[in-house]
């Protein structure tokens, strides 16, 4: 997939396209429904396929307060969109000049011009353009003007429950691992660097990988049966997040407990899959106490994990029930 920073009216990069456009934060099952049809679409007409996406999201420019904490960062999104088989991901950058372009200028200057869009595939009620005014009727409209035809979605769900990344940040920051999994797809995944913490696991018998991330939505406290990629393998792990307050407390962290691992992590990449939540973080009456705590968390931990196929695959974790 070849990815294109920003579009400009003036700069011609396909001659015909079919084109979805959306935040896509996430990239959940029904996002993936929009894609797999893009792919199929383009696949008929014989022409690329192409997503165009926004960064920052829209509301962390429109209404700062407001902006959801986001399930993916770029990198991450971009690399399950390409898992689809699209051939081009145009990422725009949304300033607050940008948010005034027309729903018309926007459709002519960034979609019909640089990309020469024959048809576009939009999600159940998108809106778009300055103040949101732009929808499906607009699209038809310009589409008779500028020569391309327009294709919405009707919402995708399951269930009765329509798939959407807001309720899936619910679920995450509630803990609801298992809920989250059914709408992503696949388990909930956190990425980020080995640092040094406290090193206060090292002490009570089980040394814990400290993870800085930049993903901005981290699970509810709690502690974790997780996959952990790490150094070219996979592992089983226990998670903790929260403030420790049990050893005083302190900054609220991420760390896990690789089962059957031992070596230096420090500045490795590291990724969790989130799998289930064991419980929520307690403050225990003493280090004997917090010890054999963590020691059931391990067999549950164990527990949870063997009743799963565990396959790795080059450094990737996929767990399938069974």
């Amino acid at each position: 997939m070849q990815i294109v920073q920003g579009l400009r009216h003036n700069e011609i990069i396909l001659d015909a396209s079919v084109v979805t456009i959306g935040n896509f934060d996430g990239v959940h099952r029904g996002h993936g429904e929009i894609f797999a049809h893009l792919r199929r679409t383009a696949d008929e007409r014989n022409v690329p396929s192409v997503v165009v996406t926004f960064d920052p999201h829209p509301l962390k420019i429109l209404a700062p307060g407001a902006a959801p904490l986001l399930l993916t960062t770029l990198s991450r999104k971009s690399g399950l969109i390409g898992a689809y088989g699209i051939d081009y991901l145009c990422v725009i950058p949304f300033t607050a000049e940008f948010s005034q372009l027309s729903a018309r200028d926007f459709v002519v200057e960034m979609l019909c011009r640089p990309l020469g869009m024959g048809h576009i595939i939009i999600g159940h009620d998108y809106a778009f353009g300055r103040h949101r005014q732009g929808n499906f009727a607009t699209l038809q409209q310009l589409g008779t003007q500028y020569g391309f035809t327009v294709e919405d979605l009707p919402p995708i769900g399951e269930g009765g429950i329509v798939f959407s990344s807001s309720q899936i940040r619910s679920a995450i920051g509630e803990g609801a691992l298992e809920s989250a999994a059914r709408m992503l797809g696949r388990n909930f995944q956190l990425q980020g660097t080995v640092i040094k913490g406290r090193q206060l696991g090292q002490t009570i018998g089980f040394p814990t990988a400290n993870i800085a991330t930049g993903n901005e939505l981290v699970p509810a406290d709690g502690v974790y049966a997780v996959l952990v990629e790490v150094g070219g393998g996979c592992y089983k792990g226990a998670c903790n997040i929260g403030c420790n307050p049990t050893v005083g407390g302190g900054t609220r962290s991420i760390e896990v407990f690789i089962l059957d691992f031992s070596g230096d992590l420090y500045g490795q990449e590291i990724s969790l899959q989130f799998v289930s939540r064991i419980r929520p973080v307690e403050k225990f009456p003493d280090i004997t106490a917090l010890k054999q705590a963590i020691g059931r968390d391990v067999e549950t931990v164990r527990a949870i994990l063997e009743h799963n196929n565990i396959a790795t695959t080059g450094t990737l974790c996929a767990l399938e029930s069974t």
